[in-house]
């Protein structure tokens, strides 16, 4: 009488298979089979334990903030990933979901935020809400009142929170100052300077700790019953009264002290005077398409935009197709039979991309320097190279073809192992010349494998912030226009325009973002519709 075939299920697998007597030929998987098994718990293990670090790390934060609908959207992912994962189906699922979540997280949330942004205010003046801008204005006006308190003043830390304590330089007695108000504070001493020294519940910062929080400790406030308690310094406090105080009734802001008003605007973000100045402190808004008109209208802007962009497409173009040029034509070389020692010149030829590229960029600034630079002093010259506009374009794209053809050359190395050497003899033996054989034959196999890695290259150098930035930041700039360089990309320009002015304009720089985004996308879409055309030619 047989027994039953015994089978040993594991997750993804299949029942053991069977002996040459029709039995299992064992009683469990198989070696290789239980390796991958034992693997693929442990795996499932880290997930779980990463999806549970984060939830515990990340919950309490949003409590805190109120940011529920964050919070509702982490529990119901790690949800869904715990009984993806703790569930014996949906194995495909368990592969495909991590690089989901990593593809949003560092790739759809980027973008969207970044549109997002492109219609607001966001920036200096505008991080936060009304609410955070009136509180920020009033505090800001915050005058010391003749007569009025003054404390010795010494910073510390409830937790992770910025605390004051205060000592009345009138009767001695130590208090606790949060934003919430004044509290005695028992078991504190001050010295007769005013400075407490130790402080029950309470971690006192040293002076060189309260220096390095010092931009922190002048804009925290303690409101009092006589005012608001402001640092003078970071050894001193006093009590004073606002200067500009909101009036809900008008939605303005008005100064106590002269009677002038500013009106909340809401379709800027800003308090306005009837005259049209505003406050500093604003708060963010939706602008609408505000932002990409002034690109299109501002003449201090559109005026050199179609510059730009033309020198932005110039030099991503003549990179790519320098460095595939030269790369191609090195891995040409090294790869005919007849060639000897090979092994030596890649691991030479790959060095410039081994070496770090900021360092590198800023060794080839001062190679161009006119006065002491290398290549000067080797060729005779006294050409000033990052001085002039069509030497500092061609020396940027020099620069840019010694660190990208490297990469090509790999590439083009690896594509050219993969062509049969049979195509190009029997294109020989047809009679086909050797350059007609590469145009003809390897050329197009070439190009059908490298075409994405081309279009990746294009949009990189279309973007390349570094090249120009450590080179020649964007220079020479003519003495009339300081605002744009010759060698000035659009991601360069954008950052002069939306960071060099000394206050940070996200929102703008995210609006010239999006432009650089569709143009590059565009260029992308049809390129690769173009190389699929190609693979079905060559397919």
């Amino acid at each position: 009488m047989s027994t039953p075939e015994t089978t040993t299920a594991v997750e993804g697998g299949s029942p053991s298979r069977p002996g040459p007597r029709g039995g299992t030929g064992n009683h469990g998987p198989e070696p290789g089979r239980r390796e991958m098994s034992r693997a693929f718990v442990v795996s499932r293990i880290a997930v779980l334990g990463v999806v549970a670090a984060i939830l515990l790390y990340a919950a309490p934060p949003l409590i805190a903030t109120g940011a529920w609908v964050a919070l509702a959207v982490l529990v119901v992912v790690t949800g869904v990933i715990g009984c993806l994962y703790l569930s014996r189906r949906a194995v495909p699922a368990k592969y495909l979901v991590p690089g989901t979540i990593f593809l949003i997280a560092f790739q759809v949330f980027p973008i969207v935020y970044t549109m997002t942004t492109a219609f607001t205010n966001f920036g200096d003046g505008h991080r936060g809400d009304k609410q955070a801008a009136i509180a920020a204005i009033e505090s800001g006006s915050v005058r010391q009142v003749p007569g009025s308190p003054e404390y010795g003043l010494t910073a510390a830390l409830k937790g992770d929170k910025l605390v004051f304590l205060l000592t009345d330089t009138r009767t001695g007695q130590v208090q606790v100052g949060t934003a919430a108000g004044l509290a005695p504070l028992p078991g504190a001493k001050a010295d007769p300077g005013g400075r407490v020294a130790q402080a029950p519940g309470y971690t006192v910062l040293t002076p060189p700790q309260a220096a390095e929080r010092g931009p922190e400790i002048s804009a925290f406030s303690v409101p009092a019953p006589g005012g608001t308690i402001r640092a003078n310094g970071l050894s001193r406090a006093f009590e004073g009264r606002a200067q500009k105080i909101y009036d809900a009734a008008c939605d303005c802001v008005t100064d106590t002290e002269t009677g002038r008003r500013w009106v909340a605007d809401g379709s800027r973000g800003f308090f306005v005077d009837p005259s049209g100045r505003h406050l500093i402190q604003g708060w963010q808004v939706d602008v609408g398409f505000a932002n990409f008109a002034r690109v299109l209208t501002d003449p201090t802007i559109s005026g050199y935009f179609l510059g730009v962009f033309g020198w932005n497409m110039l030099f991503a173009l003549a990179s790519v197709a320098a460095s595939f040029g030269l790369g191609l034509g090195v891995a040409l070389t090294l790869h005919h039979p007849r060639m000897r020692g090979t092994r030596i010149y890649r691991v030479a030829l790959v060095l410039p991309y081994a070496m770090p590229a900021f360092a590198m960029l800023l060794v080839w600034r001062d190679m161009f320097n006119r006065d002491f630079g290398l290549i000067n002093q080797m060729l005779g010259l006294n050409l000033d190279w990052l001085g002039q506009p069509t030497t500092a374009r061609f020396a940027v794209i020099l620069v840019n073809l010694w660190l990208g053809f490297p990469y090509m050359f790999l590439v083009s190395t690896g594509a050219l192992q993969a062509i049969p050497r049979e195509l190009t003899e029997a294109a020989g033996i047809d009679g086909a010349s050797p350059m007609c054989a590469f145009r003809k034959v390897t050329l197009p196999l070439l190009l059908v494998a490298l075409s994405p890695l081309l279009i990746c290259s294009f949009a990189f150098n279309f973007n390349n912030f570094n090249a120009i930035q450590l080179t020649t930041q964007g220079g020479p700039f003519p003495a009339g226009s300081p605002q744009v360089g010759a060698t000035d990309l659009l991601i360069t320009y954008t950052f002069r325009l939306a960071f060099g002015t000394g206050s940070a304009q996200f929102g703008f720089a995210a609006a010239i973002s999006v432009f650089i985004f569709a143009f590059v996308a565009l260029v992308s879409a049809i390129t690769f519709r173009r190389t699929r055309r190609q693979e079905e030619t060559y397919s």
